[in-house]
């Protein structure tokens, strides 16, 4: 269940109170008059299926509430309530199927944002992949996948093109582009330096390193693999399993690809700077392939649901 807070302005109160007792899936709906003051309205609470948010949150934005009031949807940890068991079971679908896009559509751009963090932890990740290549460490590998924060943006850049955002598209595209390429200079700048101070040398990658070899050896696997994982990375955040993000993390070889590229350019490594390039675009266009089908896939699932219900489609999409 969800928790709904809307601060509704007076005149359209009876309006979203009489939508909320429409809708099966919406239950323990309270009002307080006059309470909210920046903006002014009424405080109107509800706990909402899942699988009903996206009517309920499309039908207040029509009502102009986004505009004019708030519209707010928690989770909720513990619920202990018959009338919400009997919403779930109204709703249609199930819970764990349900995609809230609206939610789905501000968590992959608040991720995804160029910030600092962004760019500090996806540059620690490719130095940690750096180290993992000229060590032969496949748990450095690990660490540095589960690091990497670039899933957000490869989601954001999903989400924008199955619902025709182009702005989301490019700004997660050069927000994804920009911190690989800071964080492969920051990796490439202390690979030079330590190779000045003679802590490594091209020696290190000439050596056989069986462990990590494919992190600069793309092949067919590694698209399976890349498309493998980006259809459980959107299907992970589409059902909020973080759990299964992680395992998502460590599945796709970007940012090793990245630390190696930055190692073997600092080392003049020519042909393993072309299979960490390749084995990077591999990935990300595999994942992007993935995402955007899952996400087709999961509108048109769920649109079918709606339908067998006897309920209209509309607010099923963003």
């Amino acid at each position: 269940m969800l928790h709904l807070r809307a601060i509704v302005p007076v005149d359209r109160t009876d309006e979203v109170c009489a939508m909320l007792a429409a809708s099966p899936g919406v239950t323990n709906v309270v009002v307080i008059p006059g309470v909210a003051r920046s903006p002014e309205g009424d405080l109107v609470t509800g706990d909402v299926a899942r699988e009903a948010a996206n009517e309920v949150i499309e039908t207040l934005k029509r009502l102009g509430i986004e505009r004019e009031g708030a519209i707010t949807i928690e989770q909720i940890d513990l619920m202990l309530s018959h009338s919400a068991d009997r919403a779930e079971k109204l709703a249609p679908g199930y819970g764990d199927d349900a995609v809230v896009w609206e939610q789905l559509r501000q968590d992959v751009q608040d991720e995804s944002q160029l910030t600092w963090s962004f760019v500090v932890f996806l540059a620690l990740a490719t130095q940690l992949a750096g180290i993992a290549a000229l060590i032969d460490s496949p748990v450095l590998v690990i660490g540095a996948m589960v690091l990497g924060p670039e899933f957000a943006a490869v989601a954001a850049i999903c989400y924008g093109l199955v619902f025709r955002g182009p702005e989301m598209v490019w700004r997660a595209s050069r927000n994804l582009v920009v911190g690989f390429v800071i964080a492969i200079l920051v990796t490439y700048v202390c690979a030079e330096v330590s190779a000045a101070i003679d802590v490594i040398h091209p020696g290190m990658l000439d050596r056989p390193r069986p462990l990590t070899a494919f992190i600069y050896s793309p092949d067919r696997w590694s698209f399976i693999v890349a498309l493998l994982a980006g259809t459980a990375g959107v299907l992970s955040l589409t059902a909020a399993k973080s759990s299964a993000l992680v395992g998502v993390f460590i599945s796709v070889t970007t940012v090793p690809a990245a630390g190696n590229l930055a190692v073997a350019m600092a080392l003049r490594h020519w042909n393993e700077i072309r299979g960490s390039l390749l084995q990077l675009g591999v990935n990300l266009l595999g994942m992007i392939i993935a995402g955007v089908l899952t996400l087709l896939v999961q509108r048109a699932v769920w649109r079918l649901v709606l339908r067998r219900r006897g309920r209209t489609t509309a607010g099923t999409t963003p």
